[in-house]
């Protein structure tokens, strides 16, 4: 899939093939997940925010210590939790969207191919978190900023872009691109329809994705209660 897509794409969606794809990515996010809770600095992150709290002045040591050690086990349960868990539930929802998605144009497909399309599609991401998980594990320590520039997929990475430009050019990453490419592929492979108006119709739902939870979304919390009035500017990332 990841080699030939092309000729691989229809013999794997008229299979069915799901499974395994849905395993791979479960074992390489979590495995992602793990990689960065054993390497994270937690330290200056739980600081702050109990500063922020206003817990930081009355806390001894000890409580410190305590409270990054949690943080470290909770980013190690959330890790393991999204590549078990969220990560499936996001490749069905892709498959329902997919599902609307033909409907819409006119076209019938069984879900079992849909599903296979979508999981298939995962396949770029889930190459994205093993890359990430041994450049993390070579790492001796990491925090939530440098977490986000490990592995520089994106045009997020260029030098001398505006903090709002930056979180918009993560929404142009080159394994996120690769995965709508052959969920394009599979949607034609399960529906008939033509490759390439397939591919874009994926894109434009990708681009409709990050304008929606890369630039609408954060921009909504920034100008919404708690956040700075007129702020507006996009936010989001991987």
């Amino acid at each position: 899939m990841l080699l030939d897509p092309l000729d691989a794409t229809g013999a794997a969606i008229e299979a069915r093939r799901w499974v395994w794809p849905l395993l791979i990515l479960a074992v390489c996010v979590s495995a992602s997940g793990t990689a960065f809770s054993l390497r994270w600095d937690a330290g200056p992150a739980v600081v702050q925010q109990m500063q922020m709290t206003g817990k930081l002045e009355r806390a001894t040591e000890t409580e410190i210590s305590e409270e990054i050690q949690t943080a470290s086990r909770k980013a190690l349960v959330a890790g393991i939790a999204k590549g078990v868990f969220v990560m499936p539930f996001l490749t069905l929802v892709l498959a329902a969207a997919l599902w609307v998605a033909a409907w819409l144009f006119d076209r019938t497909a069984p879900f079992g191919r849909l599903m296979s399309a979508a999981a298939l599609a995962m396949l770029p991401i889930a190459l994205y978190h093993l890359v990430f998980t041994v450049c993390a594990l070579a790492q001796h320590s990491l925090t939530e900023a440098r977490m986000q520039d490990l592995v520089p997929s994106s045009l997020a990475a260029l030098e001398g872009l505006s903090p709002k430009m930056t979180k918009v050019l993560r929404g142009v990453d080159f394994f996120n691109l690769w995965s709508v490419v052959l969920m394009g592929l599979g949607f034609s492979s399960a529906t008939g329809m033509r490759k390439g108006r397939a591919v874009l119709l994926c894109t434009v739902l990708y681009v409709l994705f990050v304008g929606v939870f890369f630039v609408g979304v954060p921009a909504m919390m920034a100008g919404g209660p708690g956040g700075p009035r007129g702020a507006g500017g996009p936010g989001g990332g991987r």
